[in-house]
């Protein structure tokens, strides 16, 4: 069905008909998008012949093709015939116009770029079919602005836009306006066509240098005068304004080699401002001539250039003169006197002058500091004179020199300030000594020590040094000797082999000149190591006195004497705690070995055999056998039978003539033997192993099982309480004095249950 179809409607498409028609009476139908889906009543079909007809325009564009099932059925509703799919394509009409994706398009480009440099791209879409001729799009450059020279192209198929010429100069123009057209059917007359505009911007490349405005300027400035404006240069650039490619970096090319000047750029002008930055000097240059240079923040972009890549000018500067007072120069100045020299000895002294005169005269001085006092300053010649004797070995002297300030003055008030360095020349008035004047010697370790002598005088008036022993005393030749080391040292030894002690050893020293000192030395001979050990000594003879204990001594005996008192404790503990004969039970134990065991019914009075060894309960009677392992307790009415796992049992209650026996060997316990210790020791070999058969073999059912009741064994836990066995609580021979019972602690509860009678 064509597109946009003029009819007339309803509009014939096609007639569906059934082969079954010659059979049947059919009726056609339809059903699907155009009938009963949107956009319906598009189609109908007619019931009796089957043509298929629509009903209005249809576009393209929106509904591009439909899919509607045919029914062929009789009057009484059967399908002789399956269901048919009927496909009802739109065919396309060219009746859309392209259109651009853009109303304008802006592009920028820099300015003398290459010939065939992509500027940008347009592009077009069209609603009609793709991929026919109603789609097939064709770009072209109908005009631009200004028209002439034509310096673009646009590829027909792509719209790609590219340059045809390298003169586009943004100076010049710097936008060029394109008016492009897209048209489909491949661009034939006949094709439907649309058109846009394309705004090109010409981008600043830095193409030109920037140039002084003028060749030679001239400037003038005062002497002595620093960070003061004295020239603004201007130059012209043709780039675009504030942007790298205009804005100038200035310097100083030539005539600046001392530093007194620098050039800067003015931000919102683009100005190189001339600035001093350091004080001339009329006096030594009244005209400096400068050479200063341009160049632009952003390279020159031409390589090959018929100028030169930087521009230049000459600035002249003329130094005014200023009357600037004295001038002290050089700041510092020396003099040479001797040390000791007479008060009233004279010397030259600083001087300063007029710098336009170069004369000293008119200028007065005065002495601003002098550490000591030493001299006196003439006021208008400046020499010296010494006031108090000149020492060069005083602690206010550095390096042999003495300073002292001086203030220059002209008539009118002007100042200048120097040092004057008096150097004081050394005379040997200083004889050598040895500072150290106490020396430990260890006879065990050493047989001599080291002495030193200094001199304050310089070398000339030094070392070497000459060292003996003051002879006055022939006690001290007998016992020392010097020998010397070096220029400054000598040896001191000792002979005869002193005893230890303090001595006294007077030795002379003697410079180069003769010049000497007697010192004398606190020598000690020592019973040490080190000399550090020395010190500690109160007799130096005997190496006996005092010794500091060190902090790790200390605490050593700190420690053993705790240790003995520990030791002190657990015998006094240990001993009044034997003493003792109540016996306290270990909670642990009371946790662990007492059992709760839930009682049916009071029991009777029995005996029980085992092989023909009788164990009887203990009721009320005071005598009785040695207590029995695994025997039957009585007591309130109640039984119990004590099990023994092992080699590990408890003999207890042999209560024989009043006493109370225990016997644990097995344990390793303590034992305690009586008159039971036989009959004990029968009763075990006789029972021990037909009881452990009988146990073994009570309470088995016809399958030779245990029962559930049966009496388990348990695992050996330890030593048992030193309290003994508790069975003693169920053999009290009367039933009075159990009140305690009544006010036991918790844990001895449960006991108490099991023998108390309630």
């Amino acid at each position: 069905m064509l597109e946009n179809s003029l009819g007339p409607f309803p509009l014939f498409l096609q007639q569906v008909q059934s082969d079954t028609a010659q059979n049947y009476t059919i009726y056609y139908s339809i059903r699907g998008p155009g009938v009963d889906q949107e956009p319906r009543n598009l189609f109908y079909v007619e019931r009796d012949t089957g043509n298929l007809y629509c009903t209005r325009p249809v576009d393209r564009e929106q509904y591009e093709s439909f899919e509607i099932i045919a029914f062929a059925t009789t009057p009484d509703g059967y399908t002789p015939e399956l269901p048919l799919p009927l496909i009802i394509k739109i065919e396309d009409e060219n009746d859309n116009y392209p259109i651009f994706t853009e109303e304008t398009y802006t592009f920028t480009i820099f300015e003398n770029c290459r010939v065939g440099t992509t500027v940008g791209q347009v592009c077009a879409t069209d609603k009609d079919e793709p991929d026919t001729m109603h789609t097939r799009l064709k770009y072209s450059i109908i005009g631009q602005v200004p028209p002439s020279p034509t310096l673009f192209s646009m590829h027909p198929t792509t719209g790609v836009i590219t340059t045809t010429s390298s003169q586009l100069d943004r100076e010049l123009i710097d936008k060029y306006q394109l008016k492009i057209k897209v048209q489909d059917m491949d661009g034939q007359y006949f094709g439907l066509q649309t058109t846009s505009t394309c705004i090109i911007n010409i981008d600043d490349v830095n193409d030109h240098l920037p140039t002084f405005t003028r060749t030679s300027y001239v400037t003038s400035v005062e002497e002595n005068t620093v960070d003061v404006e004295i020239l603004r240069v201007t130059v012209e650039d043709k780039d675009l304004v504030n942007t790298a490619n205009w804005r100038a970096n200035y310097t100083i090319l030539k005539g600046n080699e001392n530093g007194n000047f620098k050039i800067v750029t003015d931000a919102k002008t683009n100005e190189g401002v001339l600035c001093v930055v350091k004080p001339l000097n009329y006096e030594e240059k009244q005209q400096m001539i400068l050479q200063i240079g341009v160049v632009n923040e952003a390279p020159f972009s031409r390589e090959a250039s018929p100028r030169s890549a930087m521009s230049t000018a000459t600035v002249t500067v003329n130094v005014e003169d200023q009357d600037e007072g004295p001038e002290c120069n050089p700041p510092i100045q020396t003099v040479r006197m001797k040390e000791n020299a007479e008060v009233g000895t004279t010397s030259n002294g600083y001087k300063a002058y007029d710098p336009e005169t170069r004369s000293s005269s008119g200028i007065r001085y005065k002495k601003l500091t002098d550490p000591t006092g030493w001299v006196t300053i003439d006021e208008n010649t400046g020499s010296i004179k010494v006031f108090r004797s000149l020492d060069r070995e005083a602690e206010t002297i550095k390096n042999g020199i003495y300073n002292i300030t001086v203030l220059a003055s002209d008539q009118g008030g002007r100042t200048c300030t120097g040092t004057l360095g008096i150097i004081l020349q050394d005379v040997n008035d200083n004889s050598p000594f040895i500072p150290k004047k106490t020396v430990i010697i260890c006879k065990p370790t050493m047989s001599s020590a080291e002495i030193v002598a200094v001199d304050p005088d310089e070398p000339i008036h030094g070392p070497p040094f000459d060292f003996s022993l003051e002879s006055s005393t022939s006690e001290v030749q007998r016992m020392w000797r010097l020998k010397a080391i070096n220029d400054t040292a000598a040896r001191l030894s000792y002979q005869n082999d002193p005893p230890f002690g303090s001595y006294v050893v007077p030795i002379t020293v003697r410079d180069r000149l003769g010049m000497s000192s007697v010192t004398s030395l606190d020598v000690t001979l020592c019973d040490c190591i080190t000399e550090n050990d020395c010190t500690h000594r109160v007799d130096p003879r005997i190496g006996g006195g005092g010794v500091q204990l060190g902090k790790w001594a200390i605490l050593a005996i700190l420690l053993g004497i705790a240790l003995l008192f520990c030791i002190l404790f657990t015998l006094v503990c240990g001993a009044s705690g034997t003493s003792k004969q109540p016996k306290v039970i270990p909670d642990d134990l009371a946790q662990q070995n007492l059992i709760v065991s839930n009682t049916e019914a009071p029991g009777d009075d029995k005996v029980y055999s085992a092989n023909g060894f009788t164990t009887q309960t203990v009721g009320a009677s005071a005598q009785g056998v040695c207590g029995t392992v695994g025997s039957g307790i009585k007591n309130g009415g109640q039984e119990t039978i004590e099990m023994v796992k092992g080699g590990h049992q408890t003999s207890e209650s042999c209560r024989g003539a009043g006493h109370h026996h225990t016997l644990d060997s097995c344990r390793g316990g303590h034992t305690e033997v009586d008159n039971c210790r036989y009959t004990y020791s029968e009763w075990h070999s006789f029972t021990q192993p037909r009881l452990g058969e009988k146990v073994y073999l009570c309470n088995q059912d016809e399958n030779h099982k245990h029962a559930q009741d049966y009496v388990l064994t348990y695992n050996y836990e330890g030593r048992g309480s030193v309290a003994g066995s508790v069975g003693c609580c169920s053999e009290r021979q009367e039933e009075d004095g159990l009140e305690f019972l009544d006010n036991l602690e918790p844990k001895f509860r449960t006991l108490a249950e099991a023998c108390m009678k309630r």
